[in-house]
């Protein structure tokens, strides 16, 4: 390990997750000095469980890697411009089908190692409670889970500097958040394999999944087990805010018989070996670890109790023995209203010291998270070099999503994940969508790299 830097940072990134970490890279690789601050293990919570950077806690899925799909894109242009955590996830995959999936555990030790051993990253374990808008350039990448005391700094900026309380902006200026749910994680071997198949959606990829398949009256006695289930008592002061694409089952189920067969247990495109048929419905599961010891239930997240999550889950086929090593929970996650504080640099529009990545900007996804964490680092080098800030081009995967996240309506502003919604319509209409997205993803990458270009000769030092 080299050694660190005795000149003071000219950058300070609040956070060490996937978008801050990614953040300290593209700074470090731009010849910049930066300070990395991490709360944990001084303090811990509701959800890691380690104090490595770049944890992943809901999934191990980066998304699809198919061609000309929105994920692909968004991950290609990103291996185009260098991302770090992009290069290690590859290093640290499982097999997952079409998708990009990792070992977590594995992925974030690599990701602790390569940050820690830039000489031109100091890392900082302690809590960051108060932040210098006039001071260092700083990044704010403390994603859903940011602490308490930050959260109120945060409030106070969004507040901007000519207000000194709650005005008629108020309530767009306020703290956003949604709640969500963790899915449970079982022991492989735990799994009775004589009642599952493996098996890819439509046969694409590989068949690296395991199917759990259901009769309908396997499907009825889980689905009334289900809705009969103890929750855990919301607090009084808490109300539920979840986000659309990351429900619970059990909110799913509550919205009639067959939703379930219509989201996380749709059996489509997974026909069963040993009956030549599509079973009623299906649960799948997704390799969760390198050993391939341990398997995650995709769209299983759920808010009930430990106890009843072991009784019910074990009426799926297959799992009716099974060994959780984690149960489904979940936690609160924080999110600005970032139409109103944002540039499309991620630059707060009040104070453009100030940059925000990842989930507290308002995206979802991991893929996502690492985005606009290489984007904020890449723009607040610029600033501090004194070059020009260059927004991603509109029609980039990069740039549909910062400009929906500064766009939308703040009123009703919800995080988004990249997809082709997002992205600018063809000039030309193309009615076939396979054709219509190709014609896009060439498009979106021809302007990200000729904008890549651009940027990397006058911001590159390294």
């Amino acid at each position: 390990m080299g050694a660190k830097p005795s000149t003071p940072p000219t950058l300070r990134i609040v956070g060490a997750g996937l978008a801050g970490s990614e953040a300290a890279w593209q700074c470090a690789r731009r010849g910049l000095d930066v300070e990395l601050f991490e709360m944990r293990p001084v303090r811990s919570t509701p959800a890691h469980q380690t104090e490595d950077f770049a944890e992943l806690v809901c999934s191990n899925s980066l998304k699809s890697d198919s061609e000309n799909t929105a994920p692909w894109l968004l991950k290609e242009e990103m291996r185009r411009a260098g991302s770090l955590l992009i290069e290690i996830a590859r290093q640290c995959a499982v097999p997952a089908g079409h998708a990009l999936a990792v070992d977590r555990v594995t992925f974030s030790a690599r990701v602790t190692e390569a940050i820690s051993r830039e000489p031109r990253i100091t890392v900082r374990r302690e809590e960051v409670s108060a932040v210098d808008e006039s001071g260092a350039v700083t990044i704010i990448a403390t994603g859903p889970l940011t602490s308490e005391g930050l959260t109120r700094e945060i409030a106070r900026l969004s507040l901007g500097p000519n207000e000194d309380g709650p005005g008629p902006s108020a309530a767009h200026n306020q703290q956003l958040y949604f709640y969500d749910s963790i899915s449970p994680i079982v022991e492989a071997d735990s799994i009775d394999m004589s009642r599952v198949y493996m098996a890819a959606r439509y046969d694409k990829g590989s068949a690296d999944y395991i199917n759990c398949p259901m009769t309908p009256e396997e499907y009825g006695c889980f689905y009334d087990a289900l809705l009969a289930a103890q929750s855990v008592e919301e607090r009084e002061w808490e109300k539920l805010n979840y986000f659309e694409g990351c429900l619970p089952i059990e909110e799913i189920a509550r919205r009639g018989r067959d939703t379930l067969r219509f989201g996380p247990m749709k059996p489509v495109g997974l026909i069963n070996p040993r009956t030549g048929k599509m079973p009623y419905a299906v649960v799948q599961l997704r390799q969760e670890n390198l050993r391939a010891d341990s398997y995650n239930l995709v769209g299983f997240q759920n808010h009930l109790k430990f106890g009843e999550q072991a009784r019910v889950l074990r009426l799926i086929p297959g799992l009716e023995n099974a060994r959780f090593i984690r149960y489904g929970q979940i936690h609160r996650n924080t999110y600005i209203n970032a139409p109103t504080l944002l540039r499309e640099t991620l630059q707060m529009k009040s104070y453009p010291q100030v940059f925000f990545a990842g989930q507290i900007c308002g995206v979802e996804g991991y893929v996502e998270s690492i985005a606009t964490g290489m984007l904020a680092g890449m723009h607040a080098a610029a600033l501090v070099c004194g070059h020009e800030i260059v927004p991603a081009p509109r029609a980039s995967a990069f740039g549909s999503l910062t400009h929906y996240v500064t766009h939308a309506d703040p009123r009703n502003f919800q995080p988004a994940n990249i997809t082709f919604d997002l992205l600018p319509p063809l000039e030309t209409k193309v009615r076939d969508r396979k054709e219509r997205h190709r014609l896009q993803c060439a498009l979106a990458l021809r302007d990200f790299d000729q904008w890549l270009q651009a940027v990397s000769r006058t911001q590159l030092t390294a």
